[in-house]
């Protein structure tokens, strides 16, 4: 179970990443920060590319940062989003793209996945219920 200060400071951490989202066909900016074993959080944002399939999101762009550094377990990821220039309304979830790559580096009964409107509004789950039956690394030793 997560402090909710922490819980509110991967929000937080969440709006400022969203603010360096590079979405210029979209218009659709999205910030996430992603909680480490041992503390360590790291950021990302959205990045499109003009070649649709080079886009990344924001929550692989915060795990691939991550595990560049060495950290390959999670235990939380806060995700916001929304159009440029206007507040953030509705929840944004990450795609199933994302929510594979989050089971790479998580237990998917204990990764807290928290996707908020601001800092005391937000939704929790845990990553079983957005990728139930999951495969895993475990499924192949």
């Amino acid at each position: 179970m997560l402090d909710e200060a922490i819980k509110k400071q991967l929000i937080h951490l969440a709006f400022e990443a969203r603010m360096q989202a590079y979405a210029p066909y979209s218009g659709y900016c999205v910030g996430a920060a992603v909680l480490c074993d041992d503390h360590t959080i790291f950021t990302g944002c959205n990045i499109e590319n003009a070649s649709y399939g080079g886009t990344v999101c924001a929550e692989r762009t915060a795990a691939f940062k991550a595990v560049s550094e060495g950290h390959t377990h999670f235990e939380a990821i806060a995700i916001v989003g929304g159009k440029k220039d206007q507040p953030v309304n509705d929840y944004a979830f990450p795609c199933g793209i994302c929510r594979q790559v989050l089971r790479e580096f998580a237990d998917p009964e204990k990764m807290t996945v928290l996707v908020a409107t601001g800092v005391n509004d937000y939704r929790e789950f845990l990553l079983s219920e957005l990728l139930p039956e999951s495969f895993g690394p475990s499924m192949l030793e």
